[in-house]
């Protein structure tokens, strides 16, 4: 299930510069940026959500993934509140 907002109408001079640098049309551009910011926008806990079902398909045990996701929401383009261990889990088992 994908939780993400649909894609915001992109910032033209962000598609010129794309378009002029990478040989992009316009429209391209356009949907790249649009994508891009749309990912971003994920709620944080869709995210913690998101990322704990990918990181348990691949195998990942509990307390590997809640540290995994304390280091990866830090790092994230638009900051993610610092979050405990104990947060994370009641994200996703409430």
């Amino acid at each position: 299930m994908d939780e993400r907002p649909a894609p915001a109408p992109a910032d033209e001079r962000l598609v010129s510069h794309l378009t002029a640098t990478t040989g992009l049309t316009s429209a391209e551009a356009a949907r790249v940026v649009a994508e891009v910011v749309a990912y971003f926008q994920e709620p944080m806990d869709s995210i913690v959500r998101r990322r704990h079902r990918e990181l348990r398909a691949y195998g990942a045990k509990n307390d590997d993934i809640f540290v995994r996701l304390q280091h990866e929401l830090a790092g994230w383009p638009v900051a993610a509140p610092a979050l405990t261990v104990r947060q994370l889990r009641r994200i996703v088992y409430g």
